[in-house]
Parts: structure tokens; sequence; C-alpha cells
């Protein structure tokens, strides 16, 4: 459904990615993980069409993205930053309801739509439709960014960690919505720093390091010397779930 084809970018003289060749399937949950740095945010940034790409293309549904007018591009797939900005003085449903702007929706009928109650349900927001945005907590916040993505009721999703700022039960809620998405038939794409929840949650882990794609492999194949590797940590298995543990010794390596 989406694909990175020799991606590449170079902001000023700083190259953030190179040569990032990768499929994104539809009915899946792909995560992308690796330390800070990696260029996992500018590939989403390049997936999502917010940057051109220095060399390389993406396409959508088999489509050059570069091609496709904005407003198709806008309903083929809906983008969740990882900054939330000051919201403006409207109630938490009308901020939700901007994600129907794609749709040519009026205002009313933005407000009105199936969509944008499915996505307060679905982020436990429904309860504060009408309190104004600017009133709520951080974790909210966050939750309103992935609401406002969801009302847009597009075939791709691209979330910028969205539960980095939310607590544990918020962030099992989020990644069970993002897995309920991919069960659907959408094609879900995640930044994630949290292990754990990338390896109980995604159906692939795309990791990436210095600006490079290294592996694409099921969470499963995950092991403890490669996040050695390129984390720097320790892990313990805890079911299917990988914990990060402890610093690895310093001088320590993959396979020591």
């Amino acid at each position: 459904m989406l694909e990175a084809q020799r991606l590449g970018y170079v902001a000023g003289q700083t190259r953030l990615l190179s040569g990032v060749t990768a499929h994104f399937a539809a009915g899946a949950v792909t995560g992308l993980i690796g330390p800070n740095g990696a260029g996992k945010s500018t590939l989403l940034r390049l997936l999502a069409g917010l940057v051109a790409p220095t060399e390389g293309q993406v396409l959508c549904q088999g489509a050059p993205l570069s091609g496709l007018p904005v407003g198709e591009r806008a309903r083929a797939m809906a983008y969740m930053p990882q900054d939330v900005p000051p919201f403006p003085p409207m109630p938490v449903r009308e901020v939700a309801s901007l994600g129907r702007l794609a749709h040519g929706e009026s205002a009313a009928c933005a407000l009105r739509h199936p969509a944008v109650q499915q996505a307060l349900d679905m982020t436990g927001l429904a309860q504060f439709g009408t309190r104004e945005a600017s009133c709520l907590s951080g974790g909210e916040r966050a939750r309103l960014m992935l609401a406002r993505a969801l009302a847009v009721d597009a075939p791709i999703l691209l979330a910028d960690e969205p539960v980095a700022a939310l607590d544990p039960a918020q962030a099992l809620m989020v990644m069970q919505v993002l897995r309920g998405l991919a069960a659907l038939g959408r094609c879900v794409v995640v930044v994630i720093h949290d292990l754990l929840l990338a390896t109980r949650f995604c159906n692939t882990l795309m990791l990436l390091r210095e600006g490079a794609l290294q592996d694409v492999l099921p969470p499963a194949d995950l092991t403890d010397a490669r996040v050695r590797s390129i984390y720097g940590v320790t892990t313990r298995r805890v079911e299917n779930g990988l914990v990060p543990w402890a610093l690895s010794e310093p001088g320590q390596v993959a396979g020591d």
C-alpha cells in the first residue's frame, strides 16, 4: 500500500536518511524503532509527503506520491506529528473534526460526521467533547492529535510517537486502537521507543540507525544481542514482549 524506494534526505550539510527501501503493508502495524537521531521521524515525514526526498520516491497505492493532488493525498493518509502544538480556544470535538477538512466538508457537517464521534470514542475523549482543547492535560492533547488523525478515516495512518506522553493505561489503549485499525485492513506506521509495546503490538519492526534501515523483522526475531548493538541496553523477554533491562557494560558488543 505504501512503499519507499531508495529514499534519501539531506538537510543543509546533514544527511538524515540514506537509501531506505521498504514496503508498508495494509492490514499491519509497522513499528519504526531505533535510537534518537536514527531517522525515524524523517522517514515518517517523507512517507507523509510533508517534505520531499532528496533521493528516491514514495509510492502510495502504486502511484508516485509526488504526483498525487494534495486533496487526494490528504484523503489517502492521515498523519499524527510528534510535537503537539498549542490548541486554539476551540472545543475538543471541533478540533477533532478538523480531520474532515481533507474531504471538503463544511464545519457543521464535519462536526456531525460519524468518523469524528468514533475517533473521540476510540481515544477516550468523548466525555471531553465540549471542553476547551487548550485546557487538556499533556496526555489528553496527544490523544486529541490522534483523534484528529483518526477522523480523516484514511486507509493509511502515520503516527509519530503516539504513546510518548501517555500513562500505561492510555498507551495500551492507543496501541490496541492501532492494532484494531490494522485488523480492518488499514496500513499503520508508527514511530515508537517503547520496545515492550513495539514487540507486543507491531506486526513488523523496521530498525533504523544513523539514517539507514538496518533490519526488517517480526517482533519475535528481535534479539537481545541486536538490541544491545543498537541501543546499548540488555533486555529480558516477558512472554512475547522485550523489556529493556539494564545498560550494557562499557565496550560490550552484540554477541559478547
